[in-house]
C-alpha cells in the first residue's frame, strides 16, 4: 500500500490555496504535515479523502489514481478522516455514531460487532458510554468517538486532522498514545496537528507546508533537531501549537 499525492493544485475560487503539493506515504508508517495556520495542511487531507475538488495533479492510491473517485468510493477503498471539529453526530449515541462508520462497507454487518470490540478495546472509556449522546460527551470523548467511528471503516490510511484540537494535556497524551497503537497494528496514518512536538516525536517522517506549498520534506526526528523549524514551530522546545 502506498498512497502518492502528486502536484496537486487546488483552488477556493480564485484563491489556489495549494500549489503543487507532492507527498508519499509509504505502507506502516506515520506521516505528519506541519505548517502555519493557512498553509494548506486540513485543505491536503480534504482533497486526498475526496471532499475537494483537484484543479489538477494526480491522487495514487495503492496503484490506483482515484483523483476522480468520490470521497465515498474512496472510504470503500480503504481511506478514511477524522475531521478537524471531529465531527460527531450529536443527537445520536456513542453505538450509533460507530454504526455510522461502517455504512459503506459491503459486508459490514458480518463484521459489525468485531469491529466494535476492537474500538471499545482501544478507547474503553466509549464502552462504558455506549448509550450516551454523542453531542453529551467531553471533548476528549468526542475525539476518540471521531477515531473509533473512522476505524470501523478498516482503513489502510487514516487521515488525522488536528486530533489534540482543544484538548487538556493529559488527554492529549492519551490521544497520542492510542494514534501510534493504531499504527502499530497496521494502519498507516497521515497527521495534520497543530502541536507539532507531538508530531514530530510520533511520526516516521514530516512535510512542512507554507502557502500551499512543501518546503521541506525529512525524518520528523531530523526535522525535531533542525533549528530553523524549531525556531518556526516548537518554540524554545516546550509544546507548541502552530
Amino acid at each position: 500500500m502506498r498512497l502518492e499525492i502528486n502536484d496537486i493544485h487546488v483552488f477556493y475560487g480564485k484563491i489556489e490555496a495549494i500549489k503543487g503539493i507532492s507527498v508519499v506515504v509509504n505502507q506502516g508508517e506515520i506521516v505528519t504535515l506541519i505548517g502555519a495556520n493557512g498553509a494548506g495542511k486540513t485543505t491536503t487531507l480534504k482533497t486526498i479523502s475526496g471532499l475537494r475538488k483537484l484543479s489538477s495533479g494526480t491522487i495514487i492510491f495503492d496503484g490506483q489514481d482515484i483523483s476522480n473517485l468520490s470521497a465515498h468510493e474512496r472510504v470503500e477503498l480503504g481511506i478514511s478522516q477524522v475531521p478537524e471539529g471531529r465531527g460527531i453526530f450529536p443527537g445520536m449515541t456513542v453505538l450509533e455514531n460507530l454504526e455510522i462508520g461502517k455504512y459503506f462497507r459491503k459486508n459490514r454487518n458480518a463484521e459489525m460487532a468485531e469491529d466494535i470490540e476492537r474500538v471499545y478495546t482501544l478507547f474503553p472509556r466509549l464502552k462504558e458510554r455506549i448509550n450516551q449522546a454523542g453531542g453529551t460527551l467531553s471533548g476528549g470523548e468526542q475525539q476518540m468517538l471521531a477515531i473509533g467511528r473512522a476505524l470501523m471503516a478498516r482503513p489502510k490510511v487514516l487521515l488525522l486532522d488536528e486530533p489534540s484540537m482543544g484538548l487538556a494535556p493529559m488527554m492529549i497524551q492519551n490521544i497520542f498514545n492510542i494514534i501510534t497503537e493504531i499504527n502499530k497494528s497496521g494502519t498507516t496514518i497521515l497527521l495534520v496537528e497543530q502541536n507539532a512536538q507531538q508530531a514530530l516525536q510520533r511520526a516516521h517522517r514530516a512535510y512542512v507546508l507554507e502557502t500551499g506549498s512543501v518546503v521541506k520534506e525529512a525524518k520528523a526526528s531530523d526535522l525535531l533537531n533542525d533549528p530553523a523549524v524549531r525556531a518556526a514551530y516548537l518554540g524554545t522546545g516546550a509544546d507548541h501549537a502552530i
